[in-house]
């Protein structure tokens, strides 16, 4: 049976992909598509939303936005990776999919609580909405399954030295979700620099030969080029579908029960994500870290669900 899942997103070239994958791979029952400020500003995000799910053909998935800023903090979005409009490259079409009024915090809580099965959150960006649902409707809690984040690092960050970019723009926020005692997976740097788009990637996207797989690629010659200017990287890593196959085809990606805390005051590491792999704290583990991926299974698994889309 289909694994239920939401997926809370910040689109974003990578939450592209992760928005196909949830969609189309057949382990997985996407029931709604959250949206929230990240690699954009929130407006820009939602209707990056509703573009990716209008050139798919994904018509049954309600989508809806949710907080425009972080719990505390201004909003720092990331337009040197992603463009002015968060999603640049190829022209889009214009949106045929409708946003959900309920906003995100209420589709999550309605969703959950009609779902007769627990259902797993995969969040690809800041873990504000999540945040505010445990918040709000912790009733909730007993309905969550897992939430899957694609976020923080077991190493060095990337916008700061120690500080993933999910993380570092609401700190507070993950660090609510991480102690709320749910079932918890960090997909971070050290797992998803393993998922490069490669000349080969792209040759092997473009010959799917629909009209996903044409904007995926126009959408990654983009990606590209913005990660050899800002990174020096000529194969730019595809973050947030990998948390998307932790949840689909769990054997792809490899997981070790550990510490995992997130740090809210250093002034130089604010942001990062503290993971005791060697239990040199003696805390209780209470993360499933992701350590290790399976690059080509994991492309073939992306391949296979754009396939699907229109």
């Amino acid at each position: 049976m289909a694994v239920p899942v939401i997926l809370d997103c910040d689109p974003g070239h990578d939450d592209a992909f992760a928005i196909w994958l949830a969609a189309g791979d057949p382990n997985l029952n996407l029931l709604g598509i959250t949206t929230v400020g990240g690699n954009g500003q929130l407006a820009q995000t939602t209707r990056n939303a509703q573009v990716v799910c209008t050139v798919a053909g994904i018509r049954d998935v309600p989508i809806a936005a949710g907080a425009d800023s972080p719990l505390t903090r201004t909003l720092q979005t990331a337009g040197d990776i992603h463009g002015a409009s968060a999603l640049d490259g190829p022209v889009p079409p214009e949106p045929d999919v409708d946003l959900d009024p309920r906003g995100a915090v209420q589709l999550l809580h309605d969703l959950l609580t009609d779902s007769p099965q627990p259902v797993v959150v995969i969040a690809t960006g800041p873990l504000t909405n999540i945040a505010l649902l445990l918040r709000i409707h912790p009733q909730v809690r007993t309905k969550i399954k897992e939430i899957a984040w694609m976020g923080g690092s077991t190493g060095r960050g990337n916008v700061t030295p120690y500080a993933e970019f999910n993380c570092w723009v609401d700190p507070e926020a993950a660090a609510v979700v991480v102690a709320a005692g749910l079932r918890f997976s960090m997909v971070g740097l050290n797992v998803t620099h393993l998922a490069l788009v490669t000349p080969e990637v792209l040759d092997q996207l473009a010959a799917v030969g629909n009209a996903t797989s044409a904007f995926a690629v126009e959408l990654l010659k983009f990606f590209r080029a913005s990660y050899q200017e800002a990174e020096g990287m000529a194969a730019p890593p595809l973050h947030d579908p990998v948390a998307v196959a932790l949840v689909a085809v769990p054997e792809i990606v490899t997981t070790v029960h550990t510490r995992l805390d997130i740090e809210l005051h250093g002034p130089e590491t604010v942001g990062a994500t503290s993971v005791d792999l060697h239990n040199k704290l003696g805390r209780p583990a209470n993360a499933h870290v992701a350590v290790d991926l399976d690059a080509d299974r994991f492309w073939k698994t992306v391949e296979d669900a754009i396939r699907r889309m229109r």
